[in-house]
């Protein structure tokens, strides 16, 4: 039964992962010409990524903590981990890889910003820990 439910959760933990950087990643898609180019201001088009990420983020750690039940904070802690990790990996195949982005312009301009993701799913953890146990977040 353990194992059943393990399995579940690292199934659904890295769906959730791979969907955290393909949804933000297809939302970009229709605002880049044929040649490559941005085909909207850059302030703009960044602002726009943020939210997108962060509503699929937020709307992801719902769907994922519906399979938790105990740890919370440990839970949310391997989580923001893995899809960290994934979120970088899959960046660096695609934009630095396959498009071509410098190495360090990934990490300056895109790179960094995935550490939110963490952040915002450990302080979730941290939260359903303290409500569980009956603790004012």
């Amino acid at each position: 039964m353990i194992n059943m439910v393990t399995d579940t959760i690292w199934r659904r933990r890295l769906t959730a992962g791979f969907l955290t950087w393909l949804i933000p990643f297809l939302a970009a898609v229709p605002f880049y010409g044929r040649d490559g180019t941005l085909v909207i201001d850059l302030m703009l088009f960044k602002s726009m990524m943020i939210v997108v990420a962060s509503i699929t983020a937020a709307a992801l750690m719902v769907w994922f903590f519906s399979m938790v039940s105990t740890s919370y904070a440990r839970e949310a802690a391997i989580t923001g981990l893995v899809w960290l990790a994934m979120n970088w990996a899959l960046d660096l195949i695609v934009l630095v890889g396959i498009l071509g982005m410098a190495p360090r312009d990934y990490v300056i301009q895109v790179g960094l910003r995935y550490l939110m993701i963490p952040a915002m799913v450990i302080a979730t953890g941290i939260v359903a820990d303290r409500v569980k146990d009956g603790k004012t977040p």
